[in-house]
């Protein structure tokens, strides 16, 4: 029973950062036009992080775009301004979208 209880509070633990950021991204809208593993308007959370894996400012630069909008990375359709979205909020979106392996 121990052992059993343990896993669940490990799996629990695993879980609940991932959820908690996707809840944010959810009650900010982002996920009327993304999600996580496929291109809806905007492109995957995944691909967004494989793209900018190992870039030292992308955090600073995405989390930038986040507010204010932005264009032409990933097609015609731009992004638009997040103003409902404050700099904390914004980096701690981006630093999960960064984790979606």
């Amino acid at each position: 029973m121990k052992q059993t209880l343990i896993a669940f509070a490990l799996s629990v633990a695993a879980v609940a950062p991932a959820m908690a950021d996707q809840a944010l991204a959810q009650s900010k809208n982002c996920m009327a036009c993304h999600a996580v593993d496929k291109k809806v308007v905007g492109p995957a959370f995944k691909d967004v992080a494989a793209k900018y894996a190992g870039q030292k400012d992308a955090a600073d630069k995405l989390a930038a775009k986040v507010i204010k909008g932005g264009s032409g990375v990933w097609g015609p359709v731009p992004m638009p301004a997040n103003p409902q979205v404050n700099e904390a909020e914004a980096k701690k979106l981006v630093a999960w979208v960064l984790s979606q392996k």
